[in-house]
């Protein structure tokens, strides 16, 4: 959780320094803070519903080269300090690690100046598309179709808490060229003689039995990969944010700090090398795929595979989630909502009675029908 350096806002503290390392987007109706509308190219006031367009930029979206990282690497995440983030609104100021999140005393969104970080900042940003009752319509009906669910979770997500966090993510580039060695299987038919007993007396029987020859095989392939994506952060289970996809990378837009206000975005805590280690992982099945397929035949089977990397590039980019927490039956839950295709995931309750009845009811359709093939049989 954030911390914080005074016990409340002050209101007759001095305006924030104009060098501070918070950004600030002030509603030029009625002087509140807006906050970006999901699924546009604005910045909106939720109380006059004022709207201010976010300038278009002529940028591409930048990548950052491997090797160059590599040979001056920046500093470990774990070794910067939290960000000092000061509330336009009421002075307060709030320690934080995230790019952005609310005021712990006002609400009011605050987003840190990411220009000003000694570190990787985000090069690219798929925006939210799904507003907070898009998500809750899109929770609704993942609850109502879950199986064995209570009956009573449906009243449930009208009440869950529901905050639109920024994750961060690596994407890697790469041009590979992988030399293997490994066997081709062919298929072949041979008959086979076998024994059989009827009424009593042995029958000498054939059948086509499938054998497989074996032959040295090896060779090299290549493929170039694009935007192999990795989790940049720990916060979440990986496995939950894998589930959450596609992510609609082809919708990313280069970064611009306007898109988060309103939101909370968190640091990356994963390290670029660590990424490239898991983006590995994930490139080696399709690798391994292709040089079966280059192997070709039947059955393959692989010995050793050398894989090369070359110009590997990679960027930070920020994916959209809202994420719902939920107390049932005195257990939290949480759901997750990709916030650009209203993809939804996560815990949920299992009803016990639903279960039982659901079992009881199949053990009595199978004794059913046993009763009637026996009385079948006897009739």
């Amino acid at each position: 959780m954030a911390e914080t350096d005074i016990p409340g806002p002050n209101p007759q503290a001095p305006p924030p320094p104009p060098d501070d390392a918070t950004l600030s987007f002030p509603c030029a109706g009625c002087g509140a803070r807006l906050e970006y509308a999901p699924g546009t190219t604005l910045l909106r006031c939720p109380y006059c519903r004022f709207e201010q367009q976010i300038a278009s930029t002529d940028e591409v979206i930048e990548e950052h080269s491997y090797d160059a990282w590599a040979a001056m690497p920046p500093k470990d995440v774990s070794r910067v300090g939290a960000h000092v983030l000061v509330c336009r609104k009421c002075s307060a100021s709030t320690e934080s690690d995230d790019l952005a999140t609310l005021c712990a005393f006002c609400g009011a969104p605050v987003v840190a100046d990411t220009a000003a970080a000694d570190r990787i900042v985000p090069e690219a940003i798929v925006p939210f598309g799904v507003e907070r009752a898009g998500a809750r319509d899109a929770i609704r009906r993942w609850v109502s179709s879950r199986r064995f669910a209570p009956s009573r979770l449906k009243k449930v997500t009208a009440a869950e808490t529901l905050n639109g966090t920024y994750l961060p993510h690596w994407t890697y580039d790469a041009r590979t060229t992988t030399h293997y060695q490994g066997q081709r299987g062919q298929y072949y038919w041979v008959t086979e003689n076998y024994t059989v007993v009827v009424d009593g007396e042995s029958q000498v029987r054939t059948r086509q039995v499938r054998r497989t020859r074996w032959y040295p095989a090896g060779g090299t392939v290549r493929r170039d990969f694009d935007d192999v994506l990795v989790p940049g952060t720990t916060t979440l289970p990986q496995s939950r944010l894998d589930d959450l996809a596609p992510w609609s990378l082809e919708r990313a837009v280069p970064f611009l700090p306007q898109f988060l206000v309103g939101y909370r975005a968190l640091r990356y805590d994963v390290e670029p090398d660590q990424g490239l280690s898991e983006a590995k992982a994930r490139m080696r099945p399709i690798i391994e795929q292709d040089c079966r397929s280059d192997i070709g035949g039947d059955e393959q089977r692989l010995a050793t595979l050398d894989t090369y990397y070359a110009a590997i590039m990679f960027k930070l980019v920020l994916l959209p989630v809202w994420i719902a927490t939920y107390v049932y039956g005195g257990r939290s839950y949480q759901v997750f909502v990709n916030a650009y295709t209203g993809r939804v995931i996560g815990q949920r309750p299992y009803s016990v009675p639903k279960i039982v009845a659901t079992v009881l009811a199949a053990l009595v359709a199978i004794a059913a029908v046993v009763t009637v093939l026996v009385i079948y049989r006897n009739s």
